[in-house]
């Protein structure tokens, strides 16, 4: 059975809103802040963790989580498998990530995409997740910087699904998701090459 032109767009478009569900400003404004005006800004855990503390932001987290692996999870459910079907479902992953950074609700701004990344990545090879989680870590506890761990992992995550076995497929649609999320981190790079990047130890920006 085929996957319909009609059946893929439904699917990427509902993927894309699931992303774009902003949980950190809606947990932000719940206790009556706007975690855009503080900090670095972001939408993301780490910014929400900085803003409104480790509880919400930890739920933040789990939540940005769950939209990058429950769009790729039921659409390779519902999705009728066929030659591309890897394919179709690495984009619905690609689409939640893109709803994170460029949400609809938020007039086309997000955040970073790591968290949601990493469900998206959870779902194809957790074991590929399990090994760019140490890396995060090494990258971080040696430089201090979270910025610096989240470009590493994300850079080494499509060669890491590839070695394990995962499709040519999934490669790409992780590569460009990486590719993606160091675009998005443009202005982390910027300040990592003036030395200006603020450690995980401080309160600065990240």
């Amino acid at each position: 059975m085929t996957i319909t032109l009609i059946t893929l767009i439904a699917a990427l478009l509902l993927s894309y809103l699931t992303g774009a569900i902003p949980f950190g400003l809606l947990f932000g404004r719940m206790v009556g802040k706007d975690v855009r005006d503080e900090g670095s800004g972001n939408i993301g855990a780490t910014n929400v963790n900085r803003v409104l503390g480790k509880k919400l932001g930890i739920l933040t987290l789990l939540c940005d989580v769950a939209k990058g692996f429950f769009p790729v999870f039921v659409a390779s459910i519902l999705l009728p498998m066929g030659d591309n079907w890897e394919l179709f479902v690495g984009l619905c992953g690609l689409a939640a990530v893109l709803g994170h950074m460029f949400s609809i609700y938020l007039g086309f701004k997000g955040g970073k995409g790591v968290a949601t990344a990493l469900g998206v990545f959870l779902f194809f090879s957790p074991w590929a997740i399990c090994i760019a989680l140490i890396i995060f870590i090494a990258v971080v506890g040696v430089s201090g910087f979270v910025s610096a761990g989240s470009l590493a992992a994300a850079g080494m995550i499509p060669f890491l699904i590839l070695m394990l076995g995962g499709s040519f497929s999934t490669f790409f649609c992780a590569a460009v998701i990486a590719v993606l999320i160091w675009i998005k981190h443009s202005s982390n790079i910027a300040r990592l090459r003036r030395g200006e990047e603020k450690s995980w130890k401080t309160k600065g920006a990240q």
